[in-house]
């Protein structure tokens, strides 16, 4: 069964929510979260991006760094000003984007449910990005973005949410990217119902946020050893989460990129494809099926079908759209034998469109990109249950939940 605990909030006062609130630090670039940033100094992006306030070529994972982090945190936790809740709370957190609305509980969940896959993964997470994250999670003793977890629809929670969501919001806005943010407190009396609710609720999956979720636990063990008094009750214990219903969720694809063919010339590359697939000449850019991809190359589009049955694939993990085009197409033709470490290869979220892969390919920064069709809930789940490992870069979740709104001391 599920543990979920109130915490007491750090967060910006309700004029300046959508001023301190920024992206996650994860999907931009310096240069992304500078421009960002911009002039406004309340940006979350000045804690959770330190080095864009350094000089341009500063190591970003420098002592320097993460110096510049806690001194920001502490000048923003001043000028917004951020204030902490008198009391643990829980507080509901809704994301609409177009015409879809998701709405999840913001909560804390135990590190030892996470270490001990009660809490389920489908993701391996990278050393430098876990010793990132860890050493900024201690320099400025705080998550201050959470980790995007999703479990299987409840009753019980759904009656609640939608009972609480009816009272006036704490928070509402539109952030630029159009996304309209909402977070409502959840009066602390209904924090007992809150908690038997998902006392029933077996597992817990992340969907997003793998090196957050890592990086609290090797805080955690951290904080631990240096505690003589530790009792496992301590805040460090657990992480800052949002739990949304598997039925809200939306995936979309994580499409890729190669910088070049591998010493073939187009024609020849194109030759060397059909081998393994039927290829169709002018095709819409984007899939409308599992086992479906398509395929931008000297100004055209493709769509390819593998010639052989993949459903024959005994485990789910081989049976996915991005392992069917690894192991029949980038590893044996253009030889990405591992997209995690080979830097030809970039990966660019769904929420870009096939006009983004069209420019990479267009402007010479790539020489073929592929189209992919996402990845489904009930997949990640499956795949979660069996204690598979996806491959890299298989999910990309949209609308993106903000840092800097809520955040857990520890």
């Amino acid at each position: 069964m599920s543990t979920v605990k109130p915490f007491r909030a750090l967060r910006p006062l309700p004029a300046q929510a959508a001023d301190v609130s920024a992206v996650p630090y994860d999907v931009v670039s310096t240069e992304e979260a500078a421009a960002l940033a911009g002039d406004n100094a309340l940006s979350f992006l000045r804690v959770s991006r330190p080095e864009i306030e350094m000089p341009a070529g500063t190591d970003i994972y420098s002592d320097a760094v993460y110096a510049k982090a806690a001194a920001n945190f502490d000048r923003l936790i001043a000028a917004a000003p951020l204030v902490i809740e008198d009391e643990s709370s829980f507080y509901f957190y809704a994301l609409r984007m177009g015409e879809r609305t998701q709405i999840g509980l913001v909560a804390c969940c135990s590190v030892d449910e996470y270490d001990n896959n009660i809490i389920l993964k489908h993701e391996k997470t990278r050393p430098d990005k876990e010793n990132d994250r860890t050493k900024h999670m201690l320099t400025i003793r705080a998550q201050t973005g959470p980790v995007f977890l999703t479990y299987r629809p409840n009753d019980e929670v759904n009656g609640l949410a939608n009972e609480l969501i009816r009272t006036p919001p704490l928070f509402d806005f539109v952030a630029a990217d159009g996304v309209t943010h909402t977070i409502w407190a959840v009066p602390t009396e209904r924090n007992a119902e809150l908690i038997a609710a998902f006392g029933q609720v077996p597992n817990l999956y992340i969907a997003d946020g793998h090196h957050r979720a890592k990086s609290a636990s090797r805080a955690r063990a951290d904080l631990r050893d240096q505690n003589s008094s530790h009792t496992g009750e301590e805040e460090y214990n657990f992480f800052q989460c949002v739990l949304f219903p598997s039925d809200q969720v939306r995936i979309l694809a994580y499409n890729r990129a190669v910088k070049d063919l591998n010493g073939y010339s187009p024609q020849d590359f194109l030759k060397e494809v059909e081998r393994e697939f039927e290829v169709r000449p002018d095709v819409d850019p984007v899939p409308r099926k599992h086992n479906r991809f398509a395929m931008y190359l000297d100004g055209h589009w493709y769509g390819l079908k593998l010639r052989t049955d993949v459903t024959r694939r005994m485990k789910v993990t081989d049976r996915l759209d991005v392992s069917v085009l690894q192991d029949s197409l980038l590893a044996p033709v253009l030889g990405v034998q591992d997209p995690r470490t080979d830097k030809r290869i970039d990966f660019i979220g769904g929420i870009r469109g096939a006009r983004e892969l069209e420019r990479l390919v267009n402007e010479g920064k790539a020489a073929v990109a592929f189209s992919m069709y996402p990845t489904s809930l009930d997949e990640l789940m499956e795949i979660s249950d069996a204690g598979e490992i996806m491959p890299p870069k298989s999910t990309w979740f949209e609308p993106k939940l903000r840092d800097g709104l809520l955040s857990h001391l520890i």
